[in-house]
C-alpha cells in the first residue's frame, strides 16, 4: 500500500519541518514514513482506507493553514495513492511498481487533491465519504500499462469527525481560490468530425496560456476533459473542482471561414461574465489556433481581474489581493493621472498589510512606470 505526497513549496519553506508537522495525522492513520525527498514524502499504510482518510485530513488542514495567505506564501500538496506489491529493502526503503505508480499519480494530481488508482479507489470508495471523479485511463511516465485513475478534487475536504467513522454529513471547508478556472472542452459544432483535433488543441492551448496569468489556478487538461461530451451544470462543476470560473466555447467551420465562441461563467451564480466571438478565414490552422488562443488569453486576463475586483466590492474587510485586483482593474479600465493615483493608493495599502507581496510590488512598479 503506497502513498506519495508531493509538496508545492514557497522557496523559503523547509520541507522537512513541514513533513514533521504532518506526523500526527500520519500516526493516527497508522502510516509509516518510508523516506523524504526534496519535495515529497513516501508513506506506507496498512490499508487504502487509512491512506485516503489521512490524505483528506492533511488537505483539510492545509486549507486552514493557507487561509488569508497570498498565493506566493501558500503551501499546496498533491497526493497519489496506489494499492500494489512493493519490495522492502534491507534499510526499510520500498521499491517496485507499487511505489512508482503512486509517485506518477501524485505527479498528475491537482494541487490540493488526491489521485487514486482504480485498485485503490475500489477499496476506499464505499468506506470513505468523498467524491471520486473518474479521470479515465491515464498513460503514466515509465509505467508500461495505462492506469484508470480517480480524483478526490480539491473541493472535497471533509470535517475530521465525519471521516473518523461511518455516517454523518459532509462539511466542506474553504471556498474556491481566487482566479481559479477550468477550461471546459470546446464543442465541435462543425459537421466534419476531423476538426476535433483542432477544437481540442484550442482547449489545451488555452489551459496552458491561462496558467501563465499571475496568481491563477487552472485545472489540468486531464481533469477538464472528463466533462467532454457530458451535459454541463456549471454550478456542480464549480463545486466539484472548487473553482470560481468556467470557460466554455465552441468552434464552427463553414466553407473557408472559422468561428470560435468563448464564454466566461461565474461558477457560483451561473451568470455569464464575458463573451467573445472570433471570425477568421481559414489559412494555416495551427497559426490560427495560436492567434485565437493568444487573443482569448489576453482578454480573459483583464476580465478575470475585473471579476475579482467586483467580488471585492462586496467585502467589508479587504485583504492584500483584494486591493491588488481593485488597483489592476482600475488601470485596465484606462490609464490617466486620476486612475494611476487611485491604483497607487490601493497598492500602497496592500503593501502596508503585506510588505513582501509580489503581486502588489509588481503592480506598484507598473503604476509608477506608467506615471513617469
Amino acid at each position: 500500500m503506497s502513498f506519495r505526497l508531493g509538496m508545492i513549496l514557497p522557496s523559503s519553506s523547509n520541507s522537512r519541518s513541514i513533513g514533521s508537522a504532518l506526523a500526527p495525522a500520519i500516526s493516527v492513520h497508522h502510516g509509516r514514513v518510508v523516506k523524504r525527498t526534496g519535495d515529497g514524502i513516501l508513506i506506507e499504510f496498512r490499508s487504502v482506507v487509512d491512506a485516503v482518510r489521512c490524505s483528506i485530513e492533511v488537505q483539510n488542514g492545509m486549507v486552514e493553514r493557507n487561509a488569508g495567505l497570498s498565493l506566493e506564501r501558500q503551501i499546496l500538496f498533491r497526493v497519489g495513492v496506489h494499492l500494489g506489491d512493493v519490495i522492502e529493502e534491507a534499510d526499510g526503503d520500498l521499491m517496485g511498481d507499487g511505489v512508482n505508480i503512486a509517485a506518477r499519480l501524485e505527479g498528475i494530481c491537482e494541487p490540493g487533491g488526491v489521485c487514486l488508482s482504480e485498485d485503490a479507489c475500489r477499496q476506499a470508495r464505499d468506506k470513505v465519504i468523498a467524491d471520486f471523479v473518474d479521470l479515465g485511463e491515464q498513460s503514466l511516465r515509465n509505467i508500461a500499462r495505462s492506469i484508470r485513475t480517480y480524483l478526490i478534487p480539491p473541493a472535497a475536504r471533509y470535517d475530521r469527525t465525519t471521516m473518523a467513522g461511518g455516517g454523518g454529513g459532509v462539511a466542506i471547508t474553504g471556498g474556491p481560490p481566487r482566479l481559479s478556472i477550468v477550461v471546459l472542452p470546446f464543442a465541435n459544432i462543425t459537421a466534419n468530425p476531423e476538426q476535433e483535433y483542432f477544437v481540442d488543441g484550442v482547449t489545451e492551448s488555452l489551459t496552458t496560456d491561462l496558467s501563465r496569468i499571475n496568481g491563477s489556478l487552472v485545472i489540468a487538461r486531464n481533469t477538464a476533459f472528463t466533462y467532454k461530451g457530458k451535459p454541463i451544470d456549471v454550478k456542480q462543476i464549480g463545486r466539484e473542482l472548487n473553482v470560481r470560473y468556467l470557460l466554455e466555447g465552441s468552434v464552427q467551420r463553414a466553407g473557408n471561414r472559422l468561428r470560435v465562441n468563448g464564454q466566461l461563467i461565474d461558477a457560483e451564480t451561473g451568470n455569464h461574465l464575458w463573451a467573445e466571438r472570433f471570425d477568421k478565414p481559414v489559412t494555416d490552422l495551427f497559426e490560427m489556433q495560436d492567434e485565437i488562443v493568444a487573443r482569448l488569453a489576453r482578454a480573459l486576463d483583464a476580465e478575470l481581474t475585473a471579476a475579482e475586483a467586483r467580488r471585492s466590492e462586496r467585502l467589508v474587510n479587504l485583504d492584500t489581493m483584494d486591493l491588488v485586483f481593485r488597483a489592476m482593474a482600475i488601470v485596465n479600465h484606462g490609464i490617466n493621472p486620476a486612475s494611476l493615483a487611485r491604483a497607487r493608493e490601493l497598492l500602497e495599502q496592500a503593501l502596508t498589510l503585506e510588505p513582501d507581496n509580489i503581486s502588489a510590488l509588481i503592480g506598484l512598479g507598473w503604476v509608477l512606470c506608467f506615471a513617469v
